[in-house]
């Protein structure tokens, strides 16, 4: 200090100093934790990144194909499948978008899958539900109910539920089964969940070994039943984010269970009611389609004129059978019954019933010529 009482300029200079090198220190500190963790320091380095997805596409949906082994073995080789429990995470509540005949149709389809595949069993059924509905909202399947439960059908080999592809559809559920599965159905449509099988989207039972099971995570297991997920970002809650369509169109293989499909595809609501449609057929002529319409079938055949009209409509639906393609025409006057593809205007006017499938296009059509057979809905009337 000096002699007047001022302090010197020297003590300020040691302090700026200090400061100076405390600084440097801290920067250099700052410098070796970055280096190390590039990502950031403290705190920050610790919170997660979202995930984002992959670059590649979606990954593919196999059909339910399964090994050649035995129950006994198919059981042992399920149960060394490791149970994942890390990032389970229950799937969020489901609202269907539509309303009226569409969300009947969603929800005949969804209870259709609940009942065929879990039976009269609520639990089962739920579980059942839970997957399609997780499925409807993953990109790598449709995006409406029908379409994720009927995914494949028109394939014997294809199908996703095998229910729809091999004839489990013509056994019938008493009334009492077939309204539980429906209400349960809604359940699941209106914000219910069953939380046990968390994201899965696929499942099957553990005396069957699809070829599919070991690239998937086995993260559930409900009685004799094995639930999957997809193995990284595919399983994760950020995949499962598609908006479900809210219009369910008709599928031709319910009309038979649900008056609502039938009557959407202009097919008469009794077909439920078993008709033969034995006696109503004669010889039928199957043309295969060449060229660039290869598989695309007509089939010509006579109808029996005593025969109701509505069972006109099985014996459409038994002929063309499983194929993604199908014209089917049929007269019942034998004399203007065209013999070959060529017709002329009188023999297409006689035409009694016509029926058009098109999976490809999503159409499927019946129509009757009202002139021969009154039908109370003009739609289903030929135009003439």
């Amino acid at each position: 200090m000096r002699p007047d009482g001022h302090q010197t300029a020297l003590p300020i200079r040691r302090d700026w100093t200090g400061w100076l090198f405390v600084l440097l220190v801290a920067l250099a500190i700052g410098a070796v934790l970055y280096a190390s963790n590039p990502g950031g320091v403290g705190t920050l380095a610790t919170r997660p990144h979202p995930v984002a997805p992959p670059a590649d596409v979606v990954p593919e949906v196999l059909p339910m194909e399964l090994a050649p082994v035995t129950e006994e073995d198919a059981r042992a080789a399920n149960a060394r499948i490791a149970l994942i429990t890390k990032g389970f995470i229950a799937a969020r509540p489901f609202l269907y978008a539509g309303n009226g005949d569409d969300r009947l149709r969603a929800r005949d389809c969804l209870a259709a899958a609940m009942i065929y595949e879990a039976g009269d069993d609520a639990k089962g059924q739920q579980a059942v539900g839970q997957v399609i509905i997780n499925r409807a909202r993953h990109p790598a399947f449709p995006k409406s109910i029908c379409g994720v439960v009927f995914q494949g059908s028109e394939r014997t080999t294809g199908c996703q539920f095998t229910f729809t592809c091999d004839g489990a559809l013509n056994r019938r559920y008493s009334d009492a089964a077939w309204t539980r599965a429906q209400n349960n159905a809604d359940m699941m449509l209106s914000g219910g969940t069953y939380p046990p099988v968390g994201l899965a989207t696929h499942y099957h039972t553990d005396w069957v070994r699809p070829y599919w099971s070991d690239s998937l995570e086995k993260i559930a297991i409900v009685d004799t039943h094995l639930f999957f997920r997809w193995p990284g970002y595919w399983g994760t809650p950020g995949a499962f984010r598609g908006a479900v369509s809210g219009s369910d169109g008709p599928v031709a293989k319910l009309a038979a269970l649900s008056p609502l499909h039938a009557i959407a595809l202009g097919l008469p609501t009794d077909v439920a009611a078993g008709v033969d449609a034995n006696a109503a057929v004669g010889e039928a002529r199957v043309v295969a389609g060449a060229g660039e319409a290869a598989g695309r079938d007509t089939i010509y055949t006579q109808l029996d004129r005593k025969a109701a009209p509505e069972s006109f409509v099985t014996t459409a639906l038994r002929l063309c059978g499983d194929k993604p393609y199908c014209k089917f025409m049929g007269w019942t006057n034998p004399m203007l019954k065209p013999d070959s593809d060529a017709m002329s205007d009188t023999q297409r006017a006689a035409m009694t019933f016509s029926y058009l499938r098109d999976d490809k296009a999503g159409f499927e059509k019946a129509l009757w010529n009202c002139s021969e057979y009154k039908r109370d809905d003009v739609r289903q009337c030929m135009k003439r």
